[in-house]
């Protein structure tokens, strides 16, 4: 934009530089018809008043044009901030339900082992108690067997020796 600005100047420098070096020639009197009437007037002045108006008619284009994008751009950032809150919460939105849904998947797989515990103990207690019982029985069989034993030692004992046919 600095050299826009300095193109801008130097043509307004050259202006006023030929309109100072013409000055004699803009204002000498010139008659003029405006269509309806004829007037004795400066040609040069007049001209020169409309390059003035025409230019000041410019800039305030050009500073109305810079407003309404000043304006526009601002509200762009605004719906552009918006957009992006709405994204920020859709996004968090969409780690809240996953956060949600992770731990409903954790409650059901802990659920799940907790029953799969709960069985494995049971069929482990089942177990021991077969166990024992089966050891008990074991153990009765067992005293059962040394006390038939016992008997045929202690009738052996009792009864004298067999002699041996010779």
């Amino acid at each position: 934009m600095y050299l826009r600005t300095v193109l801008i100047l130097l043509v307004f420098g050259v202006f006023a530089l030929f309109t100072a070096a013409n000055w004699s020639a803009f204002t000498a009197p010139t008659t003029l018809s405006v269509v309806f009437a004829t007037v004795e007037a400066p040609l040069g002045l007049i001209l020169l008043g409309i390059v003035v108006l025409l230019a000041a008619m410019f800039l305030v284009y050009v500073a109305y044009l810079q407003s309404t994008v000043l304006f526009e751009t601002r509200r762009h950032a605004r719906e552009l901030n918006a957009q992006r809150e709405l994204a920020e919460q859709a996004e968090a939105s969409r780690f809240s339900r996953l956060q949600a849904s992770l731990e409903t998947e954790l409650r059901k797989l802990a659920d799940k082992e907790e029953e799969s515990a709960a069985r494995v103990i049971e069929r482990l207690d089942r177990l021991d108690r077969e166990l024992r019982a089966a050891v008990e029985q074991s153990g009765n069989t067992l005293a059962a067997y040394l006390g038939e034993i016992d008997d045929r030692l202690e009738r052996a004992k009792g009864e004298p020796a067999m002699r041996k046919p010779g």
